[in-house]
């Protein structure tokens, strides 16, 4: 995560905000140019992308102080600054350094926690009426069944799928993007490569899918380590390779 990419003026610019706001309530600003109206754009997109930094600066226990940054973006403007450019420059990095270090560290207490949260759901899923477990630990209920081909490991398929943490938060769906997903089954995560092909075309099932069948204990961008993930899946079809003509045929 790159958080100082905008530096300090970007970090000025949310404490002036926060600053004015605390004093007084300004009037409107005048944006009746287009140029006006993309000073203002700047300063706001800028603003709202630091917030969002300096939220998660807090929330992993890092507090800056305001009043200094809005005190070092002012020097820095006329030209004042205290601190020379390149003592700057390692201090930035040296800021980015600890946050990162801190984001490692949250990282792995949240990975420790989901071990035994995905144990315990796992434990309770199995129980409910419906629930099937392969060999592997996979469980998965029966939405909709249909009798069509079934497809191999090596096989293309296209489906619709539904992604959520066993909070039933959703992280991922191929129906929000409102076009269906195709991909070669050993080319997906373990656990989708063995559901998939438990599936016959036109059938839609519910899978559950132990975290070492999924993204383990590191994780992926947006999937924390160690998660247990559930899937809502509904096979369309299997995409077979189209055959190359033969010498000779028209």
């Amino acid at each position: 995560m790159k958080l100082f990419k905008p530096t300090l003026v970007a970090l000025a610019l949310v404490s002036v905000i926060g600053c004015q706001e605390a004093k007084q309530e300004e009037q409107a600003p005048v944006l009746d140019t287009e140029v006006q109206k993309q000073a203002y754009g700047l300063g706001a997109s800028i603003g709202m992308f630091t917030q969002r930094n300096l939220s998660q600066q807090e929330e992993l226990g890092l507090t800056l102080d305001q009043a200094l940054i809005l005190r070092g973006f002012k020097d820095s403007l006329a030209g004042k600054s205290v601190i020379e450019k390149e003592e700057i420059q390692a201090l930035m990095m040296n800021l980015e350094q600890t946050m990162k270090a801190k984001q490692q560290e949250a990282a792995a207490k949240a990975s420790e926690a989901n071990i035994a949260e995905g144990q315990k759901f796992l434990e309770e899923n199995a129980k409910k009426e419906g629930v099937q477990v392969t060999e592997s630990g996979i469980q998965y209920s029966v939405i909709t069944e249909a009798e069509g081909e079934k497809p191999t490991a090596t096989d293309r398929v296209k489906v619709h799928y539904r992604g959520t943490f066993i909070s039933g938060d959703e992280f991922d769906s191929s129906h929000k993007r409102n076009q269906p997903a195709e991909f070669g089954l050993n080319q997906v995560i373990k656990g989708w490569t063995e559901a998939v092909q438990l599936m016959s075309v036109g059938s839609k099932y519910m899978f559950t899918i132990p975290s070492d069948l999924a993204y383990g204990p590191n994780g992926s961008q947006s999937i924390p380590g160690n998660s247990v993930l559930q899937f809502e899946i509904e096979l369309l079809d299997i995409i077979k390779p189209v055959e190359a003509p033969k010498v000779g045929d028209k």
